[in-house]
């Protein structure tokens, strides 16, 4: 008999593989990479830190794969069909008692943060998927994940474009609902 020992943890019991924390900057394809990998499953969760991210998120999955493939929780809305296969949330409305194959936890630096931080140290220490588990956020993470999961791997996101400093400009010298 043949054992699979990628699902095995460092003590060799069984349980969910070691993490991946995929940490880059703002603006290099974190989440987008997180969908993708999710989507590549049977099923999955994604806890995000924003409703309307969320709610972007749910609009693609379901424009993806169909309106019954995927629900989604926040502290506003919930829609779950009875076939949904994959779970779109705030990281506060993300269902614990779920056995799923993909988990991602964004912008897990919210881990520090006074209100909500709680909950995302909560997810970050307890949910995992049980073939992939990622976490995204700063690269400000790294000694902090190494420190808690020494199995953990990384995978380092370089920004997609580059910011630079154009000067000073006057408030009332820019162009109507620029985003400042």
């Amino acid at each position: 008999m043949q054992i699979n020992t990628s699902n095995f943890g460092r003590d060799g019991r069984k349980g969910p593989a070691a993490p991946t924390a995929v940490l880059g900057p703002t603006n290099t394809g974190k989440t987008h990479y997180a969908i993708e990998r999710m989507l590549a499953r049977e099923s999955g969760v994604i806890g995000l830190p924003l409703r309307l991210l969320a709610r972007e998120v749910y609009d693609r999955i379901v424009a993806a794969r169909g309106p019954g493939s995927a629900a989604l929780i926040t502290g506003e809305e919930k829609i779950i069909p009875p076939t949904a296969r994959y779970w779109i949330c705030t990281v506060e409305a993300m269902p614990v008692d779920r056995n799923v194959a993909f988990l991602a936890i964004d912008e897990i630096q919210l881990a520090a943060d006074m209100e909500r931080g709680r909950v995302f140290t909560s997810r970050l220490l307890q949910a995992r998927g049980t073939q992939e588990t990622l976490l995204l956020g700063s690269d400000t993470m790294r000694p902090i994940l190494r420190n808690l999961f020494p199995d953990i791997s990384f995978v380092s996101r370089e920004r997609f474009s580059t910011l630079s400093y154009s000067g000073q400009k006057k408030v009332t010298r820019l162009p109507r609902r620029a985003a400042v």
